[in-house]
Parts: structure tokens; sequence; C-alpha cells
């Protein structure tokens, strides 16, 4: 069916009352030659149903609620307060690694799901992640703080996303807190909150000795009521996956927030190229559930294949159906790659056909004859003349989120320095695949919170692999850092170790010979005879060169100290100097270098 016939169909469906969800992949498959052969596969997935959507069908659900803010502002002890939880103890290095979904039920009974979205620069995209599931976003900004490059990211994408903000403005325990200075920061950046005659609710609290709290839970419910917040658990579900990742027991596992329809278990999901028949659901706790409807969050157990953490999954009426979709999908992916090697082949062609051009025409200038001088063309010998040193890395995490922010902060590495190639990634547990690889390429395994299992230690052991491991991810991009330090080669600096200022110039006999003496006195630091000299005048250097002597009052001397007058003579015997000429003692020496890669934090 032509793509407008299904748009024609579509509306005809939304008039008569009915919904319909069409997903289209229009794959162009291109290769080189002649002729471009093309092809497009419309794959419909559609889900009508035959009732008309009332407002019967619709139900109220929590909201979804995303805390966002710079690190360290107090979200993760917010969280905390509102569930009564200690969460924030068992964080490495007082960090959120990883989104949390769970659902809370407050004091005054309603329920609302939340999720705590890292504060720290390198989960940004786990932060736009949270930001496009929420219905509402707290912005935590710290009273002694302000606002911080982190809290205008996430204004930033909450307004991309078009989700109303509430304003939490934490730590008003603090000594150094400001909460007027703090609105006025906030106004800054366009939040102008109520208290300054705008339309963002702003609560100031303290997480910590849960002050206010009741407030600021009022203004999120206020907030949901003006939204109307509601879902329709009937018909196959939708869902977004907030994280996923591999447990040693359980198999790969990902947390979910239902958007619509109910997933119940042996429901048939589909991912990405993921599918899943719905073995276990559990929630933020572990407990065990029947069902999950709109709004409420879940780790599903039970998937084939790990999806990646921001896709959309659906629901699909059998196996059959989830093994057709997965093969066009696949298809779809590699002729997309197909699509993308074919870029770069015709990239690599044209570059030889560039190259080829410029050396028949460099041919033509240069002549018949000429080209005879040049005598016939020696066969090249192959030689590896780069030098550059190299860091092989292989990255292992436990969820997918947390990978994914890894590998965008290892992706601004982008100097010449230092080679780094990433060699291989994933989630999981380390295996022996990990430790090969890592034989081979003489690589390192950053393990992030995942451990080595007991039946490789021996194999780990005979393979001198090192594996390193890391629960906060600055601390792993610290320790990248400075394994490329280690890998740099040593610099070799000056240091002036004193200078001296010519007072007059005498000439002595050595032997026949008449021979320059700088009569100096030394102004600043040391002048030591075994070091290397340069004489400036005018600001330019006129000689860079040993001594061959260094005398005061007649005698042979190893050291000048500071305002000592003496007689330099260099190695070269025709230097000439002037009075005001300036004479530098240095010392030439070995210190190590340092990676001028700024990963942002």
């Amino acid at each position: 069916m032509p793509i407008t016939d299904i748009k024609i169909l579509q509306q005809a469906i939304h008039r008569s009352g009915q919904r319909m969800k069409i997903i289209e992949f229009n794959i162009g498959r291109h290769t080189l030659g002649d002729q471009i052969k093309q092809m497009t596969l419309q794959i419909r997935l559609m889900h009508i149903q035959d009732r008309p959507l009332e407002k019967k069908t619709w139900k109220p659900r929590p909201p979804v609620v995303t805390v966002m803010g710079h690190v360290d502002h107090g979200k993760t002890t917010l969280l905390d307060a509102l569930r009564h939880s200690r969460v924030v103890d068992q964080e490495f290095g007082g960090i959120t690694q990883h989104i949390g979904a769970f659902c809370v039920k407050l004091d005054i009974g309603a329920q609302v799901t939340f999720l705590d979205t890292p504060g720290h620069a390198a989960f940004s995209a786990m932060r736009a992640r949270g930001a496009n599931l929420t219905d509402i976003v707290v912005l935590v900004v710290a009273a002694d703080d302000g606002v911080m490059e982190q809290t205008v990211e996430s204004v930033k994408m909450a307004r991309e996303s078009r989700v109303p903000i509430v304003v939490a403005i934490n730590k008003i325990d603090s000594p150094k807190a400001d909460v007027e200075r703090t609105e006025e920061m906030l106004m800054q950046i366009g939040i102008q909150v109520e208290k300054l005659g705008g339309d963002v609710q702003a609560v100031p609290i303290s997480a910590l000795k849960k002050t206010n709290l009741q407030q600021l839970v009022e203004a999120i419910l206020l907030q949901t009521e003006l939204l109307g917040i509601g879902g329709d658990p009937t018909g196959l579900a939708e869902a977004t996956v907030v994280e996923s990742k591999i447990d040693q027991h359980r198999g790969k596992l990902c947390t979910v927030v239902v958007q619509r329809g109910t997933i119940k278990k042996g429901d048939i999901l589909v991912s990405g190229t993921s599918m899943a028949k719905v073995r276990l659901l559990r929630d933020a706790d572990g407990k065990l559930l029947d069902s999950v409807g709109p709004g409420y969050p879940a780790e599903i157990e039970g998937w084939k294949d790990l999806p990646p953490a921001g896709a959309l999954v659906l629901q699909v009426e059998s196996e059959r159906r989830a093994k057709e979709v997965l093969k066009i999908r696949k298809e779809a992916k590699e002729m997309e790659k197909l699509d993308e090697d074919a870029k770069v082949i015709q990239q690599k062609t044209e570059q030889h056909h560039r190259e080829y051009r410029d050396k028949l025409e460099k041919k033509r200038r240069l002549g018949f004859f000429k080209m005879r001088r040049e005598g016939p063309r020696q066969p090249e010998i192959p030689r590896d003349d780069d030098d550059t040193p190299s860091l092989n890395l292989i990255i292992k995490a436990d969820v997918d989120g947390t990978l994914e922010a890894l590998l965008d902060t290892l992706d601004t590495y982008q100097s010449n320095e230092c080679k780094m190639d990433l060699v291989h990634y994933g989630v999981g547990s380390i295996t022996q695949t990990d430790i090969e690889l890592a034989e081979t390429f003489n690589g390192i395994i950053y393990a992030f919170n995942v451990d080595v299992p007991p039946n490789l230690n021996e194999v780990l052991k005979n393979s001198k692999v090192e594996v390193r491991h890391h629960n906060v991810i600055y601390k792993l991009i610290d320790d990248v850092r400075e394994e490329i330090n280690n890998k740099l080669p040593a610099k070799e600096v000056e240091e002036v170790l004193g200078e001296a200022t010519v007072l007059q110039q005498f000439e002595i006999s050595e032997g026949r010979k008449k021979v320059t003496v700088a009569g100096c006195r030394c102004v600043k630091g040391v002048l030591k005879r075994s070091a290397m000299y340069k004489v400036v005048r005018n600001g330019e250097i006129i000689y860079t060169g040993p001594l061959s002597s260094m005398r005061h009052l007649k005698n042979e001397v190893d050291i000048i100290k500071t305002d000592t007058e003496c007689g330099l003579q260099f190695s070269d015997k025709s230097l000439t100097f002037q009075q005001g000429d300036t004479i530098s003692c240095i010392e030439k020496k070995q210190v190590p270098q340092k990676t001028s890669w700024d990963p942002g934090f």
C-alpha cells in the first residue's frame, strides 16, 4: 500500500473515533556502480481498537516526575526524604550513577513515579532521556550555590520537551543560603517564580531536615491536576526503557515506565531489535508484580537481547509477529550500514582519484627529460614511522545507560598526542572474550560496577591482563587520563637557574691568541660552571652553548651566587660582548607530559 493511502486510512480511522499506530520503515539501499538499486519497505504495525476512544477509557495515573539539577544539589536526598529511604548512602562518590525509576506513595495517599537523573556532566544523555519521559520536572537548586551549569542544561531539556517545571530551592538550612539571590539567578535563565510575578512554583526546602516537603508535594499535585494527567490501561501496551542491564543470575533486565496499556506476565514485547516474553515483573523494591499500568515503573525479566536505554517498547499480538518485526528491523539496520559503508568507499575512491590526478599533473609539469634525470623510482619499503603512543581500552559496565555515558565522555577525546582505541565495550560481567581481546591488543579492561567471574580468575592471572575496577565515573575517566599521561614521552624543558648582566668585555692571551671574556655580575639565582648558557642581545639569542671557564678574582670556580662579579669565557672563542648583554644560565630537564584532554569535569 502506498504511503499516501496509509495516511488517508489513518485520517479516516481517526475521524471515526478509533486509533491506529503505524510504524513505517523507508529504507533506501544504494550500491556502487552505474546502476543504483532502490528498495522501499513499508512495514505497518497496526494497533486498531474496535471501540472509539472515549473519556471513560482514560483513568487517572501517577504523574511521572523527573528530579533534575546540578550535581550535589540534593536531588537524591530529596527523594530519600519523600520515600523515607537511605539511597544516598549507597551511592558511590555521592553521585547517582543510574536513572532510578520508582513509584512513591506519599503520606497523603497520592502516588507519584519519580525519575532520579544523575547530575554529573557525563550523564547528559541520561538526563535527556529523563526529561523526555516525564510529565513534571522538579528542578532542585541549592540555595548556597545557586544556578550552575547542569541547572541551565536541565532547564533547556525541560523546555525542549515542553514539560512544566516546579522549583525546589534546597539547602535553606545552609549558613550560606540565599533564597532571594537564587530566585534572581533563576530569572536570569528564564525561570520566573511566582514570588517575582511569574508562573513557576518555587518552594524553599531542606531535604536533609525535611523542611517544607509537604508544600513541595502539594505543588507537584497541583501541577498534576492542572495537567489532567491520565492514561488508557486497555489495549496493546507501550512503554519506554529507562535502564537496562545484565544480571548474572536473572539474565537480561530492563526498567521501563509504561505509557499506555498494561503489561502482564506472558506478554510479548519488542524494542528495537530485541524481544521478550515477560517472565517476571518487579517493582523498585524487588517485589513481584502481576501487571503494570500507565505511569508505573517496572523491571521486566525475559529479554532475549538487551534493549537500549531510551528505546520504545511495544507489545505485539504473538511471538510470530514479533519475529517478523525484528527481522524487518534487522534488515533495515543492515541496509543502513551498507549505505554508510558505501559513502565511506565513495570518499576513499574520490580521494584516490584526486591523488592520482595531482601526481599526473606533477609529472606533466616536470617533463620527460627531467623525469629521466630523476632516474627510475625505487620500490617503496613499507615503514611504520608512526611512533605515536596508543592506549587500547575495553569498557564493561553494569547498565546500558552508564555505558552510554562512559562512551560519550571518552568520545570527547580528540587529541593526536596519544591514540585512544576502544577495542570493545558491553554490558555485564567480564568474559573470556574480553580477556582474550585485551591480551591481543595489549589493552586495559575497565570494569564499572562489574566483577570478574570466579571461573575466570585463573585465566586472568595467566594472561597478565590488567583489570581496573571503578564505581564512580569521574574516577574512571581520571584513571584513563593518568594512563594517557604515562604513555606520553617526557618533554624537555629549560629551567633558568640564574641570570647575569655584562658589565665589560676583556681580552686575555691564550698562547698567541687573544680571546674575549665577559665581565659580569650575577643579578638573579646562581651561575653553574657545568650548565648551558644563552647570550641575549636586544631580545635576540646570539649564542647558546657551554662555558670553557668561570672565574672569580682570578680563581676558577664552579658556582657564582647573586650580586657576585665574575668572568665568563665561552667555548666559542670568536664571541664578542657588549655592555648590557644578558647571560642566562639554563639547565635542561626531562619532565612528564600531561594530556590536554578536558572531559568537562
